[in-house]
């Protein structure tokens, strides 16, 4: 095993057997449900070609960004989410808690689909089997919905009335064989992912090849690529489903591509395999796209409508739809078994993702050095298995439906989480010994608060012209306020000797953090472009901090908050579990700032890189100008005075902890 610069023995990480296996891995697991599914039926609900503004923005603004964060941060750290932002603040557990709290709450629902799909394909095998003679797309969906998922007795209060058995056993068997490929190690785990992630994008190919034949597909097309601009503005609620609808399918803000990464070799060029990633995922739902507006067009053709009444939402516009003309093929009854196939395999991989980013923090933790990661995997497989038999009740899709809505708040709130942390906090206590905490502190609450307030007045406002102009002067106030203290400050130091300039008291205050972010990344992983700094700083934190106002603000038809009246189902269970979930994730949060100590025990023995607040410190220099000469600090060539700690020239002259 090879020793550390310290002189410690560092164990060698387990590695990905190629990078083509870090690829199907990270591919498979962003490409899921959400790509044939959710994509599909949100492009359906959402005004057609026209979703695809909001749906790019997100990718090349939001999405990509956080991704390259997260691929990035996983092979410096070579660590899960949960220590990766504890190498940057121990304060910042609980950012990576977040995350895969945020995974962990999915696959106890994602579970339960793959589990239908399982019950639909045996179901296929009756004697009398349903599939068996011809059905419209209407009686396909509402048999997936009373007999599949059992909602047949659910009554009219909504309220779940028992458990579908049938549905609990085959959950079990899922997560029977998510244990199998979390159990093992990545190298099984990415060799797994050859199959369940090639093997489906061969399907999809297959059933677009069919499916754009059908009688009606140019008309689907048509609707799929068509476009109407209203909902951009009077659905504004969609900026949010595309931005939800793109961390759902890259994989973001859930500790799996961190994860994942921190598998790879260290010295792997992340923003190649972040556009890899994100390159194939996209395209993924783009072709899907095809093969279900294909399949929609040509049953709209059959039952005489137009596409847009046909009354397909959520599940019913998936299996509604395929299965019904897979159908109507020679041997139909097996293509619709290779459809369902080609869900399980789709599905699979990206729930044992989930795991594989809550498992990695967990087998990395000081508190669990020495368990066998079987039994890890094999106990948190249990306890979600029991949290999944909620959505084999009766009323699941119910419970299913009211969480994902409320996960997408989650992710929103994971997603800016982790940009302030990288983008604000990351050398924070260095920046503070340059500058004094009052100005740092001062400047981070100008920029935070005069966006937080503006979205306090755009989306509490009822009049929308009002609105804007209030959110706007309401941040051009604060911030004005905001920088003429800062500059007060800067003007104070420099007074006391403190800065030479503006340009640098500025320079350094505003840039600092994510400069050397990008550039100690850039070192290890390959080059990291100046704008993925700015984005990550100035950029997505107040976009998403946007996003969540709106989707709070949203209105019912009614003109009710949506918000905790979501969908018309009950306060109890439905809405106070939903609540209770975006709750959880800021306690975490809060709770890991306040009492960090609560969390140490997440605190990974063999990073490379040390921590930003090791407990260790051997000494303390601190030097000024006047002082310099007093140490030995000229390097070899002659240059200007530095001393090197973890290969960077600390200049200007400030105080430093030198760490192991």
């Amino acid at each position: 095993m090879p020793e550390g610069k310290s002189g410690a023995v560092r164990h060698e990480r387990e590695r990905w057997s190629s990078t083509w296996a870090f690829y199907f891995a990270a591919v498979g697991s962003a490409v899921g449900f959400g790509n044939i599914w959710r994509f599909p039926s949100l492009v359906y609900s959402y005004g057609g070609g026209a979703f695809f503004i909001p749906y790019v923005l997100a990718l090349v603004f939001i999405g990509l960004p956080i991704l390259i964060l997260e691929i990035a941060l996983g092979q410096y750290y070579e660590s899960g989410d949960v220590e990766v932002f504890g190498c940057i603040h121990r304060r910042l557990r609980g950012v990576g808690l977040s995350s895969i709290a945020c995974g962990y709450m999915i696959v106890t629902y994602y579970s339960m689909l793959i589990s239908w799909v399982v019950n639909a394909f045996f179901d296929t095998f009756g004697s009398n089997s349903f599939w068996s003679s011809g059905v419209t797309g209407t009686e396909a969906s509402q048999y997936f919905m009373e007999s599949i998922i059992g909602m047949d007795t659910v009554g009219d209060d909504m309220k779940p009335t028992r458990l579908v058995w049938k549905n609990a056993g085959y959950s079990f068997l899922v997560w029977a064989v998510i244990y199998c490929c979390v159990a093992f190690g990545v190298k099984a785990t990415g060799r797994m992912t050859y199959i369940t992630m090639g093997l489906p994008v061969l399907f999809l190919f297959i059933l677009l090849g069919r499916t754009v034949t059908l009688d009606g597909a140019s008309d689907g097309i048509s609707a799929y690529l068509s476009s109407d601009w209203s909902v951009l503005v009077e659905q504004p609620e969609v900026w949010v489903k595309a931005c939800a609808q793109v961390f759902y399918s890259l994989s973001v803000c859930f500790g799996i591509m961190s994860a994942y990464a921190s598998h790879c070799n260290r010295d792997e060029p992340v923003v190649r395999n972040a556009v890899v990633i994100a390159t194939a995922n996209s395209f993924f739902s783009f072709i899907s796209g095809f093969a279900v507006f294909s399949t929609l067009g040509y049953l709209a053709n059959v039952e005489g409508k137009d596409i847009s009444q046909l009354e397909f939402s959520s599940f019913g516009l998936l299996f509604g739809s395929y299965p019904v003309a897979l159908g109507t093929l020679p041997g139909g009854t097996h293509w619709i078994r290779l459809f369902f196939v080609m869900l399980f395999l789709l599905g699979i991989d990206s729930a044992f993702s989930f795991m594989d980013g809550f498992l990695v923090c967990l087998n990395d933790s000081a508190f669990l050095q020495g368990v066998n990661p079987k039994k890890t995997a094999f106990a948190i497989s249990v306890v979600a298995w029991l949290f999944s038999l909620l959505y084999a009740t009766d009323a699941g899709l119910f419970f299913l439906d009211t969480i994902d809505y409320y996960i997408q708040f989650v992710m929103l709130l994971v997603g800016a989480f982790h940009c302030f942390a990288a983008g604000w906090i990351y050398n924070l206590e260095e920046q503070v010994d340059n500058l004094g905490a009052p100005l740092v502190f001062s400047f981070m609450a100008t920029y935070g608060g005069s966006f937080l307030l503006a979205c306090v007045l755009w989306f509490s406002v009822d009049d929308p012209t009002n609105a804007l102009w209030a959110g706007f002067v309401g941040f051009a106030l604060f911030f004005s306020i905001g920088m003429a203290y800062v500059s007060f400050l800067v003007k104070i130091n420099m007074g006391q000797g403190g800065f030479w300039s503006w340009r640098l008291a500025f320079s350094d205050l505003m840039f600092r953090n994510m400069i050397d972010l990008r550039d100690d990344l850039s070192m290890v992983v390959g080059h990291i472009p100046l704008v993925w700094a700015v984005l990550i700083k100035f950029v997505i934190p107040p976009i998403l901090l946007a996003l969540f106002s709106l989707g709070c603000a949203a209105k019912t038809p009614t003109g009710e908050t949506e918000f905790g009246r979501y969908g018309n189902y009950p306060t109890l269970p439905y809405q106070l579990l939903g609540i209770l979930t975006v709750v959880f994730v800021g306690f975490l949060f809060v709770s890991a700032v306040i009492m960090p100590r609560l969390y140490a025990g997440f605190q990974k023995t063999n990073s490379p890189v040390p921590s930003k607040d090791s407990t260790i410190v051997l000494a303390r220099m601190t030097w000024n100008r006047d002082k310099l000469g007093e140490l030995d600090t000229s390097d070899e060539s002659g240059d200007r005075p530095g001393i090197v700690i973890d290969s960077h020239s600390v200049w200007p002259p400030r105080t430093v902890d030198v760490q192991v």
